[in-house]
């Protein structure tokens, strides 16, 4: 075992954005299209909301089926291969998208992108090239890129548009795919080893085990009702925004100042949080804000102003939700687990874009932008009851350490020796794996924990 250290190490800043930039890159692609298909797309042959709809939150349905398998099939052919396929796929449908004269084809090229289901195998790839107590700091590296794609996207979106047309996003989404495959096979560090899978990669054999977990429900509910809320408002808003006098060239000027003022406005958020030890209470705050959007949104009556405000309060809380969530899952999920939980995790988010996208296209069609908006609230407040229970996690951090593990019975009492230890929350160890993945807090002895393992 390596001793601690306060710092990346070179190949470790090399994995953590050269990775960065592959997640990015991909996400980027996924994201523009976003603020613009609603208006950008009238020209297509079979052109209507609930296709809008559809084509915005389409990647969700194939990224959502495949994206476990292909965390587990890299864990048996390896990473890199699995992120070239995934990419070349991603290629296909972009260009699939460009070339396409009616909505029903666009739709499928969404679908194709969302097979280059890649996400659980880059961030697998980032675990094997970090080490433990390093790896959060890579993944919060990855987590800012796709949180930068998405800000740049939406602001990039309708200015690249008004230039390059629908087609020309998709051939640019297509080079930008290129360039990625380029990162992972020019510049990302090859592999010496491979983390352990319960850490990184999902273990369908466990999966009950987390879906019987109250708090990890509440979480995956969460970002299936983000993502829903989010793709639904995407199909409305933009419409109401030329409704109410912004032309389309123009959007940027209306969600640039809001993305960036949404991040001062949630500072106070993630102050609060990490000052008290406190995500329950920001968190439902961040949902309280996302309603009242929704509800200002529905009664802005063409108020381009009272739009721009309520975009600006949906961004401060849908940018705390979105940064939050995955913290809180990985703080809640059980040792050894969280690659199941965050596998069941992902899933929902995709599930959430599909649905919301498909069903927002629906309600559009229905009720116009005010339905949609009214039933994004709804389903805000019908959200904010279950997660009154949610409890905030404990102070711990997770440690993935190497074992000597000669059998079950052995097992179990290395098991209870390590609980026995100061500051160990708790223990799951893997006779496959030789691996023993804890939960810690103040105080803590590793040196002490290695003996115990290694002996």
């Amino acid at each position: 075992m390596h001793a601690v250290s306060n710092g990346l190490n070179p190949t470790e800043r090399r994995a953590a954005f050269t990775l960065a930039s592959v997640y990015g890159l991909r996400m980027f692609g996924l994201f523009l299209i976003m603020p613009v298909l609603a208006i950008y797309g009238q020209h297509l042959d079979g052109f209507s909301p609930m296709w809008v709809g559809l084509a915005i939150g389409g990647y969700g349905l194939t990224q959502a089926l495949l994206q476990i398998p292909a965390g587990m099939l890299s864990d048996k052919y390896g990473r890199k291969p699995v992120i070239t396929v995934g990419l070349i796929l991603f290629i296909i449908g972009s260009l699939v998208a460009a070339t396409a004269d009616s909505i029903q084809m666009v739709t499928v090229g969404r679908a194709l992108q969302g097979m280059g289901a890649v996400a659980s195998a880059v961030l697998a790839l980032a675990s094997d090239l970090t080490r433990e107590e390093q790896r959060p700091k890579v993944m919060a590296v990855i987590g800012s890129f796709i949180g930068l794609s998405f800000a740049i996207s939406l602001v990039a979106g309708p200015t690249l548009a008004s230039s390059m047309g629908l087609s020309g996003l998709f051939y640019l989404t297509a080079v930008l795919a290129s360039a990625a495959l380029l990162v992972v096979h020019g510049l990302v560090p090859n592999a010496v080893r491979q983390a352990p899978t319960g850490d990184v990669v999902a273990v369908p054999a466990r999966f009950l085990k987390m879906l019987k977990n109250p708090q990890l429900l509440r979480l995956d509910i969460s970002i299936f009702a983000l993502h829903f809320i989010m793709c639904a408002l995407f199909v409305a808003l933009p419409i109401a925004v030329v409704d109410s006098g912004l032309v389309a060239t123009s959007h940027w000027k209306l969600y640039l100042p809001a993305l960036l003022l949404s991040f001062v406005l949630m500072a106070p958020m993630i102050i609060f949080s990490v000052r008290k030890q406190d995500s329950r209470r920001p968190f439902l705050m961040a949902m309280l804000l996302l309603m009242g959007s929704m509800l200002m949104m529905a009664f802005a009556h063409h108020s381009l102003w009272v739009l721009g405000a309520a975009t600006l309060v949906f961004f401060t809380g849908f940018n705390y939700l979105e940064a939050s969530l995955p913290t809180l899952i990985s703080r809640l999920s059980p040792a050894g687990d969280k690659g199941s939980a965050m596998g069941i995790y992902s899933t929902s988010q995709f599930m959430g874009a599909f649905f919301g996208g498909s069903i927002g296209g629906g309600m559009y069609t229905m009720f116009g932008a005010e339905g949609v908006f009214l039933v994004c609230a709804g389903l805000t407040l019908l959200w904010f009851i279950p997660m009154l229970g949610l409890k905030n996690p404990r102070s711990v951090k997770s440690i993935t350490m190497d074992a000597h593990i000669n059998n079950d019975a052995h097992a179990k009492a290395l098991a209870s020796q390590l609980l026995a230890q100061p500051g160990v929350a708790e223990v799951t160890l893997i006779l496959e794996q030789q691996a023993a993945y804890l939960k810690v807090e103040e105080p803590f002895d590793i040196e002490q924990a290695r003996q115990l393992l290694a002996n």
